[in-house]
């Protein structure tokens, strides 16, 4: 019998490259922003962490292809948002650990001068961000530790508001995130709370989990439950419901490899389609 068979949460010894923990955190529990990077290839995670993962890739092994898609979407979404609407500026909330292709890379390489907050409630994410993102330095970015929850802490942060001038357009990063926030916790009103702060023109980036079979979707909320953050995923209709106040540029809210692929995209099976379990769009505000 093989370590991974005796052992199924088990990874290779060569993958057990544990990332420095800052004081005070907590790596027993899996955190969604450190099993995204696990599903993206990073070594910014821990054994729990990676546990999760497996289990998630268990019952859905496409979910290595999801989350790429969603990296790949969110470069189209930004380069739109820049080229098109002519947005300098991003308020990225659920950062996530840096990975290739970083918002201010994209965002910097169209407008040197372009200027972007991350915010993040896993202080970890934070420390890597200061760490690894370095950018244009003609354009600015900060690091803003805060909840989703919390839209007017974020949008009223000093540091925020020190690099994003709400008085003129800018460019809202919600990209895997609502997915974390609980019915009850009316993930439709936090956005409606972020809108707020922002004058219309601006663009509103989105993507969010749907799910292919009810036992799909039970299985990865049993997964997150574990975890440090639930997840929700949610049909076509209710992720359309988080639009309210936006209006969608074409070609509206549709699976994330749908969204505006490259001339080089192959294109997708049926299934490969049904897999992509990613809804994103682009649309702006009122």
């Amino acid at each position: 019998m093989t370590q991974r068979e005796s052992e199924p949460w088990r990874l290779p010894r060569g993958d057990e490259v544990e990332t420095h923990v800052p004081q005070g955190i907590d790596t027993s529990t899996a955190h969604p922003a450190r099993m995204y990077d696990y599903f993206l290839g990073g070594k910014n995670n821990f054994a729990a962490d990676r546990q999760a993962a497996e289990l998630i890739l268990d019952v859905a092994p496409e979910a290595r292809h999801v989350v790429r898609a969603n990296r790949d979407f969110l470069a189209r979404a930004v380069r739109c948002a820049a080229t098109e609407h002519g947005i300098g500026q991003f308020l990225d909330i659920g950062t996530g650990i840096p990975a290739e292709g970083n918002i201010h890379e994209i965002a910097q390489s169209v407008y040197p001068e372009a200027r972007v907050a991350y915010v993040d409630n896993d202080p970890i994410v934070l420390a890597h961000a200061r760490a690894l993102i370095t950018g244009d330095p003609r354009g600015r970015t900060t690091f803003v530790q805060a909840d989703l929850r919390d839209p007017e802490k974020i949008v009223g942060s000093p540091e925020v508001r020190d690099v994003i001038d709400f008085g003129q357009p800018v460019a809202l990063v919600l990209a895997m995130v609502l997915h974390f926030v609980r019915d009850n916790e009316d993930p439709a009103g936090i956005v409606a709370r972020l809108s707020a702060a922002l004058v219309p023109g601006s663009v509103l980036i989105l993507s969010h989990v749907t799910y292919k079979t009810e036992e799909l979707k039970r299985i990865a909320e049993a997964v997150y439950d574990r975890a440090s953050a639930p997840v929700v995923p949610r049909t076509h209709e209710e992720i359309a419901g988080l639009l309210d106040g936006f209006t969608p540029v074409e070609p509206g809210l549709v699976r994330v490899s749908q969204w505006r692929p490259g001339p080089d995209a192959p294109e997708q099976t049926p299934q490969e389609l049904e897999d992509t379990t990613v809804f994103g769009a682009v649309a702006v505000k009122n």
